[in-house]
């Protein structure tokens, strides 16, 4: 049922917001690896990266303190504060997402496993916000995180499309696994500065996502089936 105040869709297009929109895993994991150190623990940055990719921070937090890693609620605000003041110097929108944005024939959303607050932030520090302001969906709006498919079936069902008829875009393998749960075709970018540091390649390619791409621009053509050949999961 189409919520009131929405029209039916019959696509739908689903951007995680975090390596996909913006280029802010490198600042995040960073910002995170050193709130570890602070409480007493020690991760290294491909392990941050292979762990927590994706991930909401009370999934990360419960993660951590099953091992003895206790982040606080004084050292999460910490560490939000450091992150934001980070984001705001130096976040910027990964290469080529405006053009793609402007040549969608579909609408979209942003579904993504971080905070509203901190969605809006990233959004409007480089230059997006209005480009999806209202529909904006985050973690703390559902039950289960990520890889539960609980979040893309949340903004399928508030944006009135079928979860057959929607396409998420994401860099992590919670989040594939998120999306194939809810029936989703899901498309893999590989173009985020992470990439590379996090091993992102071969952390998908288990999860198998439909496509694999790693230029922004081509999304347009290759979600209505055209372009280059794009690699399958």
């Amino acid at each position: 049922m189409t919520p009131p105040g929405e029209a039916p869709t019959n696509g739908l297009v689903i951007f995680d917001c975090d390596g996909v929109l913006v280029d802010s895993e490198p600042i995040a994991i960073a910002v995170l690896r050193e709130t570890i150190a602070e409480a007493g623990g020690s991760i290294g940055e491909a392990e941050a990266y292979r762990r927590f990719l994706g991930r909401s921070m009370a999934a990360i937090a419960a993660d951590l303190a099953a091992e003895g890693v206790v982040l606080s609620e004084t050292a999460l605000a910490t560490m939000r504060g450091r992150l934001y003041r980070r984001f705001e110097a130096a976040l910027a929108p990964v290469e080529g997402i405006a053009e793609a944005l402007d040549r969608l024939r579909r609408p979209f959303c942003v579904a993504s496993s971080s905070q509203p607050e901190r969605i809006r932030l990233t959004l409007r520090v480089t230059g997006l916000l209005e480009r999806f302001e209202p529909h904006i969906y985050s973690s703390t709006m559902v039950d289960h995180g990520k890889p539960a498919p609980d979040l893309f079936l949340l903004a399928a069902r508030s944006r009135g499309a079928a979860p057959s008829a929607c396409t998420v875009i994401e860099d992590s393998p919670a989040g594939i696994e998120a999306a194939k749960r809810a029936g989703m075709r899901v498309f893999c970018f590989l173009g985020g500065s992470h990439a590379g540091p996090a091993g992102l390649a071969d952390l998908v390619a288990a999860a198998r996502p439909d496509r694999v791409f790693d230029d922004m621009r081509l999304l347009p053509d290759l979600i209505d089936g055209g372009g280059p050949a794009a690699k399958t999961g």
